[in-house]
Order: structure tokens, then C-alpha cells, then sequence
């Protein structure tokens, strides 16, 4: 019997409470994701192992997390976001991160960043 690594049973009342409560940053960039305006499908709160990031791209596995002031206050914070950046990696996928300030102040380089880089995966061969 194998592992399920996407989207866990056990991790769906989280996800969907994260989904009904999401911080203003990540409602302003949910509203330039989705419906595929970047050319490709973003999940919100999609779980992967036991972390639920904030938004991925299955097809290109990219996730993009926003991390909010608390990730810069807390020391444990920053070391979590580390080891879940680390284990996602070894499994192929990538991870933007941004924070709520960028967001709110740089709306346009945010996505920039994110277009080039969904670029970038969707010409590179799996």
C-alpha cells in the first residue's frame, strides 16, 4: 500500500477552514491566479505530505506560499517554512514564497515573478 502524498483525507477540514479564511494578501493573489490567467491551474490550500500550501500548480508542480508577519517574528516559523521548502524540493516541486507586505505593495512584481517562473516550468520537460 502506498503513501497518499496529495491532498490527504485526514487534512480536508483544514484545508477547507483555510480556505474560508484567507488573510487579504492571499485573496488579492487568488484573484490573479485563478481561473488559469497565468496558464496553468492553481489549487488553493492544496495539501502535500502533512503541509498545506498556500496555492500550487499540479501540472508544473509550483508552489507559491505567502508567508505573513508572524513568519518573521518566530524563529520556529522560519525554521518549519525551511524544512517543508527542503521536502517539497526533494520531491521535485518548487517553491515562491512572498510576503503579505510584497503582495500588498508590489502586486505587479509579484506576478511577474510568478509568470516568469510559470514560464520557465512549462518549457522545461518533465
Amino acid at each position: 500500500m502506498t503513501m497518499q502524498i496529495r491532498n490527504r483525507k485526514i487534512l480536508k477540514t483544514i484545508r477547507s477552514r483555510l480556505r474560508r479564511a484567507m488573510p487579504a494578501p492571499e485573496v488579492i493573489i487568488w484573484e490573479k491566479l485563478r481561473n488559469r490567467q497565468t496558464g496553468v491551474k492553481f489549487r488553493r490550500q492544496f495539501s502535500v505530505y502533512n503541509y498545506v500550501l498556500d496555492f500550487y500548480a499540479p501540472t508544473i508542480k509550483l508552489a507559491l506560499e505567502i508567508d505573513g508577519d508572524s513568519h518573521y517574528r518566530d524563529s520556529n516559523a522560519r525554521s518549519n517554512d525551511k524544512k517543508k521548502d527542503r521536502a517539497l524540493s526533494e520531491i521535485g516541486i518548487k517553491v515562491l514564497r512572498f510576503t503579505n507586505y510584497e503582495i500588498m505593495t508590489n502586486l505587479d512584481g509579484v506576478c511577474n515573478v510568478i509568470l516568469g517562473e510559470v514560464d520557465e516550468l512549462k518549457s522545461t520537460p518533465s
